[in-house]
């Protein structure tokens, strides 16, 4: 269970470290090398908040008081082709030049384009090159970001279910995070009069999910020190879902609201090498915390899947339409 939960955390931290030297990007001046990293790893900033409000319920029936059950799940957001690349023309850079037009996205495939870097330093004209990360569609599961889950609920007064996913910090001291998430479910069935009769659930869902992650940066990229990223993500989903339960098929969905915000920091000091435009020998600058991103995501959303049931065993299975498209699946345990 504990390898479980800390690949849930990490998975972020996992693909960042699979895009190879995007340290490289901060030779670049500060706002462009911002730009850039926000346009490379956004989707899988937009994914994360996504996958993390999908897999909440595979039934809109709650438990009876006391009654729960425990649920081991994945999440794939799927990225819209459109965000697998991007255009450098759309970035407005200033001190930075490419070899081609477009480069891959970390959800996107290929070898990076070389950049050119032409600034000042100390004074001084200089120049400098890297290449982009290349995408890692390939390394993906399922090429989408994913997000796999680990709930537990609990039946209470009232026809209300309360959801917890919770990990308290977890990891190494290269790469640490923790989780806490909560859901309440609400059935109200009742209300509709002789629906209630009928094996047709009706109930409405809210849930909130934080995640933090940190992990220390590999310094043999660029000389530097306590260089490390923090990422912090926020989201929320609220929806109204309803099931037809019948003794072993279970068909559920629901339509709501995603949406959530999500912020990445590259912190510690980097010393950066340039040649001079003149002869000379190398410039070394030093910069501090260079990256400071932001990044929201939010909209419509409608899911429907199917459970199996197999006493307290169940096996589930959805598909979400919404910005990113997310298919959920797992099992559960579950008791009353």
């Amino acid at each position: 269970m504990k390898k479980i939960t800390l690949f849930m955390l990490l998975c972020l931290a996992t693909q960042f470290s699979k895009a190879q030297e995007l340290e490289s990007i901060l030779l670049a001046a500060r706002e462009d090398a911002n730009k850039l990293t926000k346009a490379y790893i956004s989707p899988a900033m937009t994914g994360l908040i996504y996958g993390m409000n999908s897999g909440w319920y595979h039934t809109a029936k709650v438990h009876k008081k006391l009654g729960f059950d425990i649920t081991i799940g994945f999440n794939a957001s799927v990225v819209p082709g459109k965000d697998e690349v991007f255009n450098f023309a759309n970035l407005g850079l200033t001190n930075i030049t490419s070899t081609s037009a477009t480069s891959p996205t970390v959800a996107g495939s290929g070898s990076g384009a070389m950049m050119l870097v032409g600034t000042e330093v100390q004074g001084q004209a200089v120049t400098a090159s890297f290449e982009m990360p290349s995408g890692i569609q390939g390394d993906l599961p399922l090429s989408a970001i994913p997000t796999p889950a680990i709930q537990v609920g609990l039946g209470l007064p009232y026809k209300f279910d309360v959801m917890l996913r919770l990990v308290p910090e977890v990891g190494s001291d290269d790469v640490k995070g923790k989780l806490f998430g909560v859901g309440l479910k609400k059935e109200i069935t009742s209300i509709f009069g002789p629906l209630d009769k009928l094996p047709l659930h009706v109930s409405i869902l809210a849930a909130y999910t934080t995640m933090d992650v940190n992990y220390v940066i590999d310094t043999n990229v660029i000389p530097g020190n306590n260089q490390h990223a923090e990422f912090k993500l926020n989201s929320i989903t609220a929806q109204a879902i309803a099931s037809l339960n019948f003794p072993i098929i279970n068909v559920y969905g629901g339509i709501g609201y995603s949406g959530g915000n999500s912020d990445l920091k590259m912190l510690g000091t980097y010393d950066l090498q340039y040649t001079p435009v003149a002869s000379g020998p190398t410039i070394t600058e030093t910069v501090t915390d260079p990256i400071n991103l932001d990044f929201k995501a939010s909209g419509f959303k409608a899911t429907l899947g199917a459970r199996l049931s197999l006493g307290f065993f169940k096996i589930f299975g959805d598909y979400t339409i919404q910005e990113y498209n997310t298919l959920s699946a797992g099992i559960a345990f579950s008791f009353r």
